[in-house]
């Protein structure tokens, strides 16, 4: 099997391991990454928090989202703008939303959004990941072409990228593509895993 076919499988795979969770265990895992999180310092303090709006079984955020407004942060949802690139706009529960072409809700007509540039946290969506921060998405290249510019930077930095899954999504090797943008980190539901970025560290945990 070659690579994209590979990846190909392994989305189909990894996606249809997601959606037949039941709702206890969607809760439980919920409940376990607002733990994982809790670890992160910047979690805790970061001003602008970026997120998603879980859908076809991703982890949710409902319990990681309302601690933010309590300690005076702010939560944002990304936006599809021009250029295949994403924009955040501020969310607060209740805010208007609509679905976008994707089928997937974000803000309405935003009085204000940030660039990638602009935010100091990002939990990024996912269907498989490696422990050297190797990321597979849904194959659209959003995230990738947004935080292209970390890709020219020591690492980490800010943003800090947080990558969100259940830990049935590790897997052993992710081959990377050249616009790949590595993750910082793994919060899972039952650990919080720093990446290892470079080949060196990456053949430790191979």
């Amino acid at each position: 099997m070659d690579a994209t076919a590979h990846r190909r499988s392994l989305r189909e795979q990894m996606a249809e391991r997601r959606r037949a969770l039941p709702p206890p265990a969607r809760m439980a895992a919920a409940q376990g990454l607002r733990r994982t999180l809790e670890q992160l310092p910047e979690y805790l303090t970061d001003l602008r928090v970026a997120g998603y709006w879980a859908s076809g079984g991703e982890l949710p955020l409902n319990l990681v989202i309302p601690p933010l407004a309590a300690r005076g942060q702010r939560f944002l949802l990304p936006i599809l703008a021009k250029g295949k690139e994403l924009r955040f706009a501020p969310w607060r529960d209740g805010d208007p939303i609509a679905p976008n072409r994707y089928g997937i809700p974000e803000p309405v007509a935003p009085h204000e959004w940030f660039a990638p540039f602009q935010l100091d946290l990002v939990l990024v969506p996912l269907l498989a990941f490696d422990r050297r921060g190797h990321r597979l998405g849904h194959g659209g290249g959003w995230y990738d072409r947004s935080f292209a510019f970390l890709g020219e930077q020591a690492r980490p930095t800010e943003p800090l990228l947080v990558g969100v899954a259940y830990a049935f999504q590790e897997v052993e090797r992710l081959e990377a593509e050249a616009w790949d943008v590595p993750l910082d980190y793994v919060a899972t539901d039952r650990e919080l895993i720093a990446c290892s970025t470079t080949e060196q560290d990456g053949a430790a945990h191979a």
